[in-house]
């Protein structure tokens, strides 16, 4: 295994625990209608990131990666933009969000400097 693989692999276990803690955050959220509307919104864009970077991995060219590879970074600023809002909104406390924005920002990084190499 060399070490784009070993790094897709690492990156996609990433993507998928960043979508599981997203999960858990959202069992946690007040039963209350903006509540429910932004984690949907959260729930979906979270989950997207490691479904399009799995599927980017299975890319037939490098035109479908990059696509699948845009998407990815698209839905990591929307998935941060939702934690933003749950604490900006004090739906849910800033302080427990902090390091979920913070892990979504590396990953927006990591996702937007593959996109430009």
């Amino acid at each position: 295994m060399d070490n784009k693989e070993a790094f897709a692999g690492a990156f996609r276990a990433r993507t998928k625990m960043a979508s599981l803690r997203i999960i858990c955050l959202y069992q946690q959220l007040p039963r209350t209608g903006e509540a429910a509307i932004i984690g949907k919104q959260l729930l979906r864009s979270a989950t997207s990131v490691a479904a399009n970077y799995r599927a980017a991995c299975r890319g037939r060219s490098g035109a479908e990666w990059y696509a699948k590879m845009c998407i990815c970074v698209e839905e990591a600023d929307e998935t941060h933009c939702w934690l933003e809002l749950l604490g900006d909104a004090e739906i849910f406390p800033k302080s427990k969000l902090a390091a979920l924005e913070q892990e979504h920002l590396e990953i927006i990084s990591i996702l937007a400097t593959a996109c430009t190499s």
